[in-house]
């Protein structure tokens, strides 16, 4: 009862404090160093940028918070007995934000989920320091180096890939065009340890995460080890109308026993409430999703991004390949592989680009080992957009999702012949 007044009361706060930011200028939240802005601002952010010229005087603490609620209008149908769906709204998610300026160049950030689908709990995603200067070591310390590099540390999302800088984390949908993130939506939060160096339009990322999600020193049987990340890129704004951005990333999940979350690790819950659960089943909270499962696994994925005046796209390519068990212990596990397909264009417009229209493709195929049959899975969306302030918006969308090929199975065996389409509007605020 505690905690259901606590998430009521501090929903409440965020809905109300948000209406004192949703201004086009922040006149009350504090300036941060290399800080991407929640709403409008932060369209279009990737890593943060290292040209930032906030002086630093003394300790500031932002509290910033997030609100999403949908109504969801959505059919479904399979060869299979499915749950009946009809027309309503999805419980409202909010996330509170801490960003807290520790000294020049040292920054912390905290994320609480106060209200999610998977839990009904305020929960911690995760946090991290970013550290953009070494001063408190001494003066100037390494200062040509850290002109161009970031050092992030903590339990938090790791940086493999670009779709995760325009999903929806949770209440933060504000970056996110669409209602639903990508089907294989590469997201994990773990231990991490990760250097980022920006030279100019180039681009180098280099990580370690411990590959748990969950964390715990009684480790029982397991032989846990650790996951590498890295990626390289280029973003560059070539004139006033013109940006490009092309980046390749990889993972490699270097054991059996752990890493394997880079799929599943969304613990706040996929956007497309109950589609395609089976008829008397209990809410699958990933549902819409897929999850290649594979226990030791190497991926990649490619972004490019182009900005053209008001045209955008962005789009990836992306592979997971590895094995469902150890096949010295399970053998006729090993050998599958998956390949991701995705492209979004959008279109903004307006007296300062406040609405959007534009669609998104995405498709998933490929088979769970090298002996098992494909599946394959394609999604259509449709959708437009307007920020009704930097810091509030709506979207509408048309979503289409077919499964198709003879891999589903067992346990899946209900996505024979299925589908899910249907109409979703969202509220969002941020900030």
């Amino acid at each position: 009862m505690k905690i259901t007044i606590f998430k009521f009361t501090a929903m409440c706060v965020l809905m109300g404090v948000s209406q004192l930011f949703a201004q086009e200028k922040f006149t009350i939240q504090p300036e941060l160093q290399n800080f991407r802005q929640p709403g409008y601002d932060g369209l279009n952010v990737f890593e943060e940028p290292k040209n930032d010229t906030v002086p630093f005087d003394g300790l500031k603490v932002r509290v910033g918070g997030d609100f999403a609620l949908q109504l969801q209008g959505i059919n479904h149908t399979s060869d299979s007995a499915l749950a009946n769906l009809g027309t309503n709204f999805n419980l409202p998610t909010a996330n509170l934000n801490l960003d807290v300026q520790l000294a020049d160049g040292v920054r912390m950030h905290l994320r609480t989920y106060l209200s999610s689908r998977h839990h009904n709990e305020a929960w911690i995603k995760g946090g991290h320091i970013q550290i953009d200067k070494l001063d408190f070591i001494s003066d100037g310390f390494l200062s040509g180096f850290m002109d161009i590099a970031t050092l992030k540390i903590g339990l938090d999302e790791i940086n493999y890939g670009d779709a995760h800088f325009r999903r929806s984390d949770n209440a933060r949908a504000i970056y996110n065009p669409f209602v639903g993130n990508y089907i294989m939506d590469a997201f994990t939060t773990e231990a991490f340890g990760e250097l980022t160096l920006q030279p100019g339009p180039f681009l180098a990322v280099a990580g370690i995460s411990n590959g748990n999600l969950n964390q715990s020193v009684n480790i029982g049987t397991k032989e846990n080890k650790l996951s590498f990340y890295g990626k390289l890129g280029y973003d560059d704004q070539i004139n006033n109308d013109l940006r490009l951005r092309l980046t390749g990333s990889f993972l490699a999940s270097t054991g059996y026993d752990n890493g394997q979350y880079l799929y599943s690790g969304d613990r706040s819950g996929a956007r497309y409430y109950w589609v395609m659960v089976k008829e008397g089943a209990a809410d699958n909270f990933r549902s819409g999703r897929f999850n290649p499962g594979f226990a030791k696994f190497n991926a990649f994925q490619i972004n490019p991004f182009v900005k053209w005046k008001g045209l955008e796209f962005f789009g990836i390519y992306e592979m997971a390949m590895g094995d469902q068990a150890d096949p010295d212990v399970t053998p006729m596990m090993e050998g599958g592989s998956f390949t991701q397909l995705g492209g979004e264009l959008l279109y903004r417009f307006g007296s300062w680009d406040q609405f959007y229209a534009g669609g998104r493709f995405n498709s998933v195929s490929g088979n769970y080992t090298e002996n098992s049959p494909d599946i394959s899975i394609n999604r259509f969306n449709v959708g437009l957009g307007w920020f009704f302030t930097k810091n509030v918006m709506v979207k509408l969308e048309y979503v289409n999702q077919m499964y198709s090929d003879e891999g589903w199975t067992g346990s899946e065996a209900h996505f024979n012949g299925g589908s899910f389409d249907g109409a979703v509007f969202e509220a969002v605020i941020g900030f």
